[in-house]
């Protein structure tokens, strides 16, 4: 089976995102960039599976500018098979829409036939949540969201989904969509000789337009703020106490 995985370029998550003087977005100079740690977790998964027997190769994908290369090489790294770049934008500000994504990667799953696509469940910088679910969609298969574990048993995947209630646990027939949640794996580095060895893997480079695919933004951002500072905590001397300043707060 063949196991696709998108993965998209995003400010490191440990890095202070700063926002420009005019409002007008994020600032992106000198700023370290990695791959969206939910689409880390969904490589792990896939590298995992091919360790387990399940799967025989995988495949990753990125859509944006020509420096997420970096991005797909670090998959290749952790333990990918090959990589597609699909060269969407030349400026790093640019971010393609869920639905124009999940357009292009339609057409990238009719062409590669994959048995499973693993997706992380949303990406850091926008946290739209969508793509997975717009992808499903689009080619008319099942679907299983914010995955926590997942068993591949035959034609049928078993996933455990973190849901508000607490955990569900669904099958459903492959071929399927699956996005990873937080917990569903921990990550592996990649290790020296495997980073030396991903610049030799294939690395194909395609443009929107060979998939017919318009990634004209259909939304337009308005204005981009910091979030609002914590407001100071305050001490209470008794539980009386507590309760009263939350019935004056409303929150009771």
């Amino acid at each position: 089976m063949k196991v696709l995985v998108p993965v998209k370029r995003v400010i490191d998550y440990n890095v202070k995102v700063r926002v420009k003087a005019d409002g007008s977005g994020v600032d992106l100079a000198n700023v370290k960039m990695s791959m969206n740690p939910f689409d880390e977790i969904a490589v792990e998964e896939a590298i995992r599976l091919k360790e387990a027997g399940k799967a025989d190769e995988i495949v990753v994908v990125s859509i944006g500018v020509k420096q997420s290369q970096e991005t797909l090489r670090t998959a290749l790294a952790m333990g990918a098979d090959r990589a597609i770049l699909v060269t969407a934008a030349d400026d790093v500000h640019t971010d393609i829409e869920p639905l124009a994504v999940a357009k292009i990667l339609a057409k990238i799953v009719e062409e590669e036939a994959p048995g499973l696509v693993i997706c992380g469940k949303q990406a850091i910088d926008n946290d739209m949540n969508a793509t997975g679910q717009m992808l499903s969609a689009l080619l008319g298969w099942g679907q299983a969201t914010f995955a926590s574990e997942l068993e591949i048993d035959g034609d049928a995947a078993k996933v455990t989904r973190e849901v508000d209630g607490g955990l569900q646990t669904i099958s459903v027939k492959l071929p399927a969509v699956i996005t990873a949640d937080l917990r569903l794996n921990e990550p592996r580095y990649a290790s020296l000789p495997n980073i030396m060895k991903a610049k030799k893997k294939p690395l194909d480079e395609k443009t929107a337009a060979d998939y017919g695919v318009d990634t004209a933004p259909r939304l337009t951002i308005v204005k981009t703020g910091e979030p609002a500072a914590r407001e100071a905590g305050i001490k209470v001397g008794s539980v009386d106490e507590l309760v009263a300043k939350l019935k004056e707060a409303g929150a009771v």
